[in-house]
């Protein structure tokens, strides 16, 4: 498998599922500030040009929520996803998707000032009801799919530590201590820390 990245990229976060899998890849660091074969190959790959980009043989995976769950079901056996014949598992593609396609638009426009002229139908719907959101689907303890960390934790969890790290919004103790929890993660450590360098 190569996975496309850059340390101050959304593929940060896929580089932390890789390594809670201890999946082994080529790990292919993409500077968007020169014109690198690294980078006109990613354009080939993806159409979007943009990280991630995971590439297993013929299959090419972008977007961090379908990578994520792509590679928890790749690597079953590490119990990263529910059974697919598991109750859990709805609840679970919930967490994975309601990050990128809800919580991150609605909080991105308004760090941006700027409001959607209907929010009513908008996919995301607006701040207050995201907030609402975010804090009803924290879990008070553990993790979100209670007792086992998952796939949801990496994308749910991994986008509210990125929202809480550039001050799109303020925590609730509940998801402070949520987020808090996904820090001390070793795997989290390892992945985060240039990231961490860099913002320091």
């Amino acid at each position: 498998m190569k996975h496309y990245y850059n340390s101050m990229s959304r593929a940060i976060t896929t580089d932390w599922i890789l390594k809670e899998l201890d999946a082994q890849h080529e790990q292919i660091i993409v500077n968007f500030a020169e014109d690198s074969p690294e980078l006109r190959d990613l354009q080939t790959i993806n159409p979007m040009g943009k990280l991630p980009t995971l590439v297993d043989g013929e299959v090419v995976v972008t977007e961090v929520a379908a990578i994520c769950a792509y590679l928890a079901d790749k690597y079953f056996n590490k119990k990263l996803a529910p059974a697919l014949d598991s109750n859990q598992r709805a609840l679970y593609y919930r967490y994975l998707f309601i990050a990128g396609n809800t919580i991150e638009p609605a909080l991105t426009l308004a760090a941006s000032n700027i409001e959607h002229p209907n929010s009513a139908t908008a996919g995301w719907g607006d701040k207050a009801r995201v907030l609402e959101a975010i804090e009803t689907m924290t879990p008070e303890k553990d993790w979100a799919l209670g007792e086992e960390f998952t796939a949801a934790d990496v994308v749910f969890g991994g986008l509210l530590d990125s929202a809480v790290t550039f001050g799109m919004f303020t925590p609730s103790p509940k998801v402070a201590a949520y987020i808090f929890r996904i820090r001390q993660r070793p795997a989290y450590k390892e992945t985060h820390k240039p990231f961490d360098e860099a913002l320091s």
